[in-house]
């Protein structure tokens, strides 16, 4: 039950924002990035901020400061502005201490630059040619072409780009299969997509594959987590003649 005064109720700080997970991109020009925070109470509350653990000092810098009850972090940096964030807000009723919140950077670095060992394969045969994405943090989609030209295979049963790693398979190699494939790997929270080596796909001149049990290249996990209401992509393809 609220305190009441002759300035009305007094009451202890609730929440009203609490800060959010923000993935941020290590290339962004953009300067600053914000935490959110905001409570009710009265008095109203002051707000303070901890990171992994230790109160921010706002009076010794000017790389932090209180935008109301948001964290503003100016010109962030992955080295000493990664981690975990929570803001206080308190009256002289106690103190709130919202969720935890993490602050991370996301990007992707160029592949590299080393030529790839030719692939050689007998027509009809099964094939993988794999990606190798460079080191990278936030999620990945992955794209191949084929001679320079893109490689569409959304709806192609006979060849398929794994979103997990993505590797390119090739179900039953044939004539026209034959040149250099490209991988091509966006990260989109990092605003900025690479480009690998190129691998050079040769057929061998000894015959042709006889026929084969299919053999599956890509499988499922055994269990994967979904929310309600949430769309799930299952991946499973194999090869085979």
């Amino acid at each position: 039950m609220p305190f009441i005064t002759c300035d009305g109720p007094f009451s202890r700080p609730v929440f009203t924002q609490e800060p959010q997970d923000v993935t941020f991109p290590l290339a962004s020009s953009q300067s600053e990035v914000t935490l959110s925070c905001a409570a009710n109470g009265h008095p109203p509350p002051h707000y303070r901020w901890r990171q992994n653990g230790t109160d921010l000092d706002f009076s010794s810098s000017s790389h932090h400061r209180l935008d109301g009850g948001n964290l503003a972090i100016s010109s962030p940096r992955w080295d000493q502005d990664m981690g975990t964030y929570q803001c206080l807000a308190t009256n002289p009723l106690g103190t709130a201490l919202s969720r935890k919140a993490k602050l991370q950077f996301a990007y992707i670095e160029d592949f590299e630059t080393k030529t790839r060992s030719a692939v050689s394969v007998r027509e009809g045969q099964g094939v993988v040619l794999l990606c190798g994405p460079p080191p990278h943090f936030g999620d990945l989609s992955y794209a191949w072409t084929f001679n320079d030209n893109p490689l569409h295979v959304q709806e192609d049963s006979r060849r398929f780009v794994s979103q997990e790693t993505g590797n390119l398979y090739i179900a039953k190699v044939e004539p026209s299969d034959v040149g250099n494939y490209t991988c091509f790997v966006t990260n989109r929270e990092a605003r900025r997509s690479v480009r690998g080596p190129p691998t050079p796909l040769v057929q061998r001149p000894d015959g042709v594959m006889g026929e084969y049990e299919p053999k599956i290249e890509v499988r499922f996990p055994d269990t994967i987590q979904a929310t309600k209401d949430s769309s799930v992509k299952l991946e499973c393809f194999a090869l085979g003649k």
